[in-house]
């Protein structure tokens, strides 16, 4: 059970609820990620919202699912490796990719470049050089890609912190972390 209560949102009212509804539009459910931290309007808009304007943005959304699958299994949080491993293999990725990326791997140059860059934001608290993203860079990403894969990264980190510290159960197929804790 959920260290928060899943809040309810037929309990819900004006921005609140329309949140939920534009959340329930899109995956035809609403997630209990999204429930957790549905208890702040604020906290859900804040998620919601993000999602959103990195749909718009230059990097594609395969290459979104692959960093969300890394940064998942770097911080352990179970809920977003199941939830973006669906939602990786709706975005174009083979089950064998997903898999890759959550080890930090791709067979294509580039998207190698964008997963070794999240893996070092993450893994040193993006405390990072000019020569980690002349890195990414030379690989073929531009300046706007380089801070749409870092808003990834952060986006990810607020769902894995959301759903490791309040325990939220998962609501998609389990998808197993590469090493035990």
């Amino acid at each position: 059970m959920s260290n928060l209560p899943l809040q309810n949102p037929e309990s819900t009212s004006g921005n609140h609820k329309a949140l939920f509804d534009q959340i329930n539009a899109a995956f035809g459910v609403i997630p209990n990620m999204f429930k957790a931290i549905g208890n702040s309007s604020a906290a859900l808009e804040s998620m919601w919202t993000s999602f959103g304007a990195l749909s718009k943005g230059a990097l594609d959304a395969k290459l979104g699912e692959h960093i969300a699958v890394l940064v998942a299994d770097i911080n352990r949080c179970e809920y977003c490796l199941a939830a973006h491993t669906v939602l990786g293999q709706k975005a174009g990725a083979s089950e064998q990719e997903m898999a890759d990326a959550q080890a930090g791997q791709a067979s294509d140059p580039k998207t190698q470049a964008a997963l070794d860059f999240s893996a070092k934001l993450v893994q040193n608290r993006a405390n990072i050089t000019k020569a980690d993203v002349d890195a990414v860079r030379d690989a073929g990403f531009n300046n706007e890609e380089i801070a749409e894969i870092l808003a990834h990264v952060a986006l990810n980190i607020f769902t894995n912190y959301t759903n490791v510290a309040f325990d939220v159960e998962i609501d998609f197929p389990q998808v197993s972390l590469r090493q035990a804790a």
